[in-house]
């Protein structure tokens, strides 16, 4: 019995069978199914097939059952694509081959039926052999026929080798075939909605081949298959997937082929994507101030790979100076490397150098590489077009449009739609609660008669999506001309047989302020400009435009743009317009002097795109952009208004007709400055940064496993080594205590407070900071200790244990790990600095009393000690604690030596600063350097002070963060607001995304 499609969960009304819990009653041998009991046949066989690429089955089920990999290997697919491409260009050399592989197995079988009946007649006679005259005849006819049927093998076997060698010539086009095939199927490592089935990718092979173009000579004939073939399952596999995975795709694309050639360079390729991952610090100080510590200590590793990096570091030592030079070019990786090294290296360890000096540049660099290795039309995506994917769809294959935030196809599949004639045709419906028999009845309806069927949102009804699934398996003839086309976000219960049959599609919103604006003008015409008499109504429309693409371009920068990515999309745009009208409309009408500016800068920037926005400083920044768009400065004629000037002279266009708008846009440019959306240009640097760690993050989950090391070092031993050296650092009394023993502890505070019973706010604290460290502690070493078990085979290997060796072997700090750590970004090497930085900040607080300058980064919890220092203050000063706060004041001191505790309040350090730069001379902020993201604050002095006293001028309020993440949707991770001096007015700061941060990501 066969059951197919299975998941990782079996029903457990199967687990007698899977058990085989069989009693005897009377004769017979019965097994209990629910509730009856059912006969049992010993001959009885169960078969599961899933189609998950790789399930994880529990060791309840593992053990229950045999579990075969039935996948299939490159090499595997590599025989499977020869025939294909031989097939289509050699018909009559594969019907050969087919015939021959027939006819050598029947002969192969015919041999065995002739020794399986000479061996029974032989067992069967009785008497003497030489007597048994029918039997010698036996013998000799079987002889006879052995010798002829080998003679045939022998001749097969020969003309099997004379066809093998004519079509191995093809062998190279099924070779890359495997290849892009394991290369897009990967994907669905990084996002479920990218899994594809081979079904899927045959037929854009076979359509490759046929397209590709003919050739009298056969190089040439095989030169553009394999060119056919890249284009075009590059093309597909990036229609259906997002724009920031589309240049991952590539590289990965172009390692895999580069290592089917065998010219890959594995080693390299580990350190380009993952860096120097050793605990160690480095041996040697940095002799240059402008190379940031990770990039020295990455060279520092890099020299050990390569003779020729060993010379690039020497000639770094000595030629600092030519170094620095190439490192400040704006495009460094469009020059050649300083002393003649570029020559000398592969464009694979010139990436490598680029990860040391300028990882910022690293992405574009990145394109390049895959330019010089596989083509220009490797990093240029095909443009989303409607005619396209409907000439490679069929109706049994439906159409999954993956959606992104503001982007919605519905609009554009109506328009084409249109455009095909189709209209009358076309059915649509948004799926939700009790829609799913509605969308049932449109998809039964329309694949009789050839309807084109919409079903939006799907994964608003992930539940339902099983039974789509059953419908369409159970659609064998459809109307040639029906069409199902469906939207959804990314959901981890989308059914994976839908996804493999079907063709997918992302969409996404128009990337850049003029696409963006061109986008929003395209949709209004001349009666939406007519719909208010207000003069003021056609600048205002523009102006809100503007506005709608700046806060959707302001995404793009990560962190330092939003805090949270908003959903910000048309329906937005729309009924802000809409209210924009009708409060013109009115002002209109009653003839008012002065426009309701206060009652639509409220109603656009709090309720309509306010409405979406969950966190205070991004709400700040919304209120920013309406005071700096909104107001009567927009129609001074002495001061003329511009949203930037920065690159180009961004304006409102003169009042007239709707093609006076468009006109302007037009004129935009392609690209901006983050300074148009009132960024600072290093926010640009930030973007890419940030780019390229997802893009390494991403390539290092797709890789295989394989040697951690060029000593031949497995990755079994690395593991074990890297564990050995963590544990040895772990600073454990015991596995029950964990490094600090509380009660002994609490008894030596209270020693020192000279109290029986009474321990101060702050060592409630310290208290409670301990007691999560030793959880964290306890937690590292049993975890290291199991897995070094685990890996001699002492116990077995878990799906947490395998992870945590994975994440020891990539150098990420672990999961489980992570959760009983304070939050941070931090590599596993510079993680493990700062976890020892933290005991030793413990050891001298419960040794030395506290700290006269505070760590607040070492802490678990870091608003718990701020709110403890108020606690402690109302308590001596008799304050009411909840009209009391703190205050901050950044000193000119930027080591601890000198400082004193402070009765009230205290010193902390390890702050960051991002979005802007600190002047030490004033005390106050300033603009960034160029390539300078984060700079480290001198001591800040905390002060608290009762509420109604607090009057602050010229400063800045600025959030403090845990980590350069900043904080959530869910509100984690804002620690508290810091008050920063400040020459510029707020909203200077407040669109430059200035806040503090407590951990860096290096």
């Amino acid at each position: 019995f066969l059951f197919e499609n299975v998941d990782e969960e079996l029903d457990p009304m199967l687990d007698p069978v899977l058990e085989k819990n069989v009693v005897k009653e009377g004769a017979q041998m019965m097994i209990k199914l629910g509730d009856k009991m059912v006969e049992w046949d010993e001959n009885f066989r169960l078969f599961f097939t899933t189609k998950l690429a790789n399930p994880h089955y529990s060791p309840e089920v593992m053990g229950k059952t045999m579990i075969i990999n039935y996948g299939v290997t490159m090499d595997g697919l590599a025989n499977q694509l020869l025939n294909v491409v031989v097939g289509h260009e050699r018909p009559d050399l594969e019907r050969q081959w087919a015939d021959l592989v027939a006819e050598m197995g029947e002969n192969a079988q015919l041999l065995v039926s002739l020794e399986d009946t000479l061996l029974r007649e032989l067992s069967s006679s009785s008497g003497n052999i030489l007597d048994n005259h029918e039997l010698i005849a036996t013998l000799e006819n079987t002889k006879f026929k052995a010798v002829e049927i080998q003679g045939k093998l022998q001749l097969a076997e020969q003309t099997k080798a004379d066809i093998s060698e004519a079509r191995s010539v093809y062998k190279p086009v099924a070779k890359r075939g495997s290849i892009l095939y394991f290369a897009e199927a990967g994907l669905s490592t990084i996002n479920s909605m990218y899994e594809i089935s081979l079904d899927s990718f045959l037929v854009v092979f076979k359509a490759a081949l046929e397209s590709a173009k003919k050739d009298p000579s056969l190089d040439g004939r095989m030169r553009n298959m394999i060119d056919t073939i890249m284009r075009q399952i590059y093309d597909y596999t990036c229609t259906g997937i997002f724009e920031r995975h589309k240049l991952m795709f590539s590289f990965q694309m172009t390692c895999m082929v580069m290592s089917g050639e065998g010219t890959l360079n594995m080693p390299v390729l580990d350190f380009f994507l993952k860096g120097d991952t050793s605990l160690e610090g480095v041996s040697e100080v940095c002799p240059v101030t402008w190379l940031v510590g990770s990039g020295w200590k990455d060279l520092m590793c890099m020299s050990g790979l390569d003779a020729v990096y060993a010379e690039l570091l020497k000639d770094f030592k000595s030629n600092t100076h030519t170094w620095k030079a190439w490192y400040d070019l704006e495009a460094p990786e469009t020059i050649p490397l300083p002393s003649g090294f570029t020559s000398q290296m592969t464009p694979l360890q010139r990436l490598a150098v680029m990860r040391c000096f300028r990882p910022d540049r690293v992405y574009n660099a990145v394109k390049l590489f895959v330019m010089e290795t596989l083509g220009e039309k490797f990093v240029q995506p095909p443009v989303l077009d409607y005619g396209r994917i409907f000439s490679q769809s069929s109706p049994l294959s439906p159409m999954v449009f993956i959606l992104s935030p503001g982007a919605d196809p519905q609009s554009d599949i109506q328009k084409f739609c249109d455009e095909m004639g189709m209209t009358a045709r076309f059915k649509f419906v948004a799926l939700g609660q009790g829609q799913g028999p509605i969308a049932e009845q449109l998809l039964e309806v329309g694949y009789k008669r050839g309807h084109w069927v919409l079903l939006q949102n799907c994964h608003l009804l992930a539940s339902w999506l099983k039974t789509l699934e059953k419908i369409l398996n159970e659609i064998k003839e459809p109307h040639k001309d029906f069409r199902l086309w469906l939207t959804t976000e990314p959901t981890e219960r989308f059914p994976l047989g839908i996804l493999q049959r079907s063709l997918k599609v992302v969409t996404e919103p128009p990337d850049g302020l003029k696409l963006n604006m061109r986008a929003t003008y395209s949709r209004i015409d001349a009666t939406v400009l007519e719909e208010c008499p207000h003069w003021a109504f056609r600048p205002c429309l523009y102006v809100l435009a503007f506005l709608h693409a700046v806060v959707l371009e302001r995404r793009k920068y990560g962190k330092i743009g939003w805090n949270v990515n908003y959903d910000f999309n048309e329906s937005d745009l729309n009924i802000s317009r809409r209210l924009l009208s009708l409060y013109l409309q009115k002002s209109f009408e009653d003839s008012d002097e002065f426009l309701p500016w206060g009652s639509l800068k409220y109603l656009i920037g709090d309720a309509m795109y306010g409405g979406r926005v969950s966190d205070d400083m991004d709400r700040r920044i919304l209120k920013t952009y309406l005071e700096e768009y909104m107001g009567d400065f927009l129609f001074d004629d002495c001061q003329k208004f511009n949203f930037s000037t920065v690159g180009f002279d961004y304006k409102l266009p003169e009042w007239g007709e709707l093609e006076n708008y468009s006109q302007m846009i037009e004129t935009l440019p392609l690209t901006n400055s983050p300074a148009v959306f009132g960024l600072h240009p290093n926010a640009e640097i930030g973007y890419y940064s940030n780019a390229v760690k997802t893009m390494w993050l991403d390539l290092i989950s797709l890789q295989p496993r394989r040697v951690g090391s060029g000593e031949g070092m497995s990755r079994e031993d690395y593991i074990s080594s890297t564990a050995r050296d963590i544990y040895s650092k772990i600073p454990i009394l015991s596995m029950d205590v964990g490094s600090f023993d509380l009660l002994i502890t609490r008894v030596l505070l209270l020693r020192r407070n000279g109290s029986e019973d009474t321990v101060t706010p702050c060592q409630v604290v310290l208290l409670q900071e301990l007691e999560r460290w030793n959880a964290l502690v306890r937690r590292m070493a049993l975890s290291l200790l199991d897995l070094q078990r685990a890996l001699v085979g002492e116990i077995g290997m878990s799906d947490e244990l395998d992870s945590l060796g994975d994440s020891l072997f990539n150098g990420f700090l672990p999961n489980m790990w992570r959760k009983l750590a304070p939050d941070t970004q931090k590599p596993l090497g510079s993680w493990m600095g700062h976890y020892t930085r933290r005991h030793v900040q413990y050891e001298s607080w419960i040794n030395s009393g506290e700290p006269a300058v505070m760590w607040l980064s070492g802490l678990h919890i870091p608003e718990s000690y701020l709110t403890a220092l108020v606690q402690t203050t109302c308590r001596s000063r008799g304050w009411p604690l909840d009209k009391s706060t703190l205050y901050t004041v950044v000193t000119k001191h930027v080591s601890e030596e000198g400082l004193k505790f402070l009765e009230s309040g205290c010193y902390i350090t390890g702050l960051y600063l991002e979005g802007a730069a600190w002047n030490h001379e004033r005390s106050c902020l300033r603009s960034q350097d160029p390539k300078v993201l984060v700079v480290e604050l001198p001591i800040m002095q905390v002060i608290p002070i009762e509420a109604s006293k607090l009057k602050l001028h010229n400063t800045f309020k600025t959030p403090v963060y845990v980590t350069q993440a900043r904080r959530n949707a869910m509100g984690v991770g804002l620690v508290f607001e810091a008050d920063l001096a400040t020459a510029d007015h707020s909203s200077h700061w407040v669109l430059q995304g200035v806040s503090l941060s407590l951990n860096i990501d290096t």
